[in-house]
């Protein structure tokens, strides 16, 4: 049996979730599909799919299995890309993924750079405000905020964002300033929240540097960092954000910071793909260009 393109039909399978889809999808009989699949299982020694009649399931040993397959059909791709010569310029298509904010504000301008550069390729930009698993969804790039988990992906430190504590004047002017994170406890909190409830903001003491945390009493709560920040904006409460969210109404006047003194030390910002040295000209290229661009952002704090 040829393994790769078993390999190959079981991923399609997963995709399709469905025999006779992949089946049509790869232009071979339903019947060819299923034998194959049972050779597969009957090798490995376990049961990769539950079929019903309505669809097809992963089983856990199948979920592992799939990545790994993704993984080597991926890296025999690049195997037969670089004998073709596809690593001299860059070709084809660049899936990148970021925070949702971040992306429309700092990554959203490279990718048009990058495209204008190589026309050649053409690029994906997902933004997602949650860690998505790049080998498992065929995503060659991501931009991440926050200290990394270990894992085998590369990395490219390009800069670091801090936290920003802020209201408007009007606000301030109507309710006072806190000094101290303590003093929150006597203010009208907005806070961005996701699908916990509880928050957790922290903060560090400038006298001994012990950290703080702090799950404020939050009436405003959203997903949404804009609805947020147009809260804070009309003056309803005071509101933490990244730096780089906060920086431009800070520089207007809009926003005013306050706790300065007790901010945590800053998160650093990467860029993550799996292909280590062996990445592709596609690849390397906006990571060249992306860190060119994002170091010279004092927005980004690098250094």
């Amino acid at each position: 049996m040829d393994r790769f393109n078993a390999m190959n039909i079981f991923v399609r399978v997963a995709e399709e979730q469905g025999f006779a889809a992949a089946a049509r999808n790869l232009n071979i009989s339903p019947a060819a599909v299923t034998r194959t699949i049972a050779q597969l299982e009957e090798i490995i020694g376990a049961r990769l799919l539950v079929r019903t009649t309505r669809s097809v399931t992963l089983t856990d040993a199948g979920v592992r299995y799939l990545a790994d397959c993704k993984r080597l059909l991926s890296d025999l791709k690049e195997v037969e890309a670089a004998a073709g010569g596809a690593y001299a310029r860059p070709s084809g298509m660049l899936t990148i993924t970021a925070p949702v904010q971040f992306g429309q504000m700092h990554v959203a301008p490279i990718v048009g750079k990058y495209l204008n550069e190589y026309p050649d390729m053409r690029a994906r930009l997902l933004l997602f405000d949650r860690i998505v698993n790049i080998v498992e969804e065929g995503i060659d790039l991501a931009v991440r905020i926050g200290d990394l988990a270990d894992s085998s992906l590369s990395a490219v430190r390009v800069g670091q964002v801090g936290q920003t504590v802020c209201a408007s004047p009007d606000y301030f002017a109507r309710f006072g300033m806190p000094e101290t994170p303590a003093e929150l406890g006597a203010h009208r909190i907005i806070a961005t929240t996701g699908s916990s409830a509880r928050l957790d903001w922290r903060f560090k003491s400038p006298d001994n540097g012990r950290k703080i945390n702090l799950s404020p009493d939050a009436r405003w709560q959203t997903n949404s960092i804009e609805a947020a920040r147009n809260a804070a904006l009309d003056g309803w409460g005071i509101l933490r954000m990244l730096s780089y969210q906060a920086a431009p109404f800070i520089a207007d006047g809009r926003l005013v910071p306050v706790l300065a003194d007790y901010a945590p030390d800053p998160v650093p910002i990467h860029l993550v793909h799996p292909e280590g040295r062996n990445a592709p000209a596609k690849v390397r290229a906006f990571i060249d260009m992306a860190a060119e661009t994002l170091r010279s952002n004092p927005l980004l704090d690098f250094g």
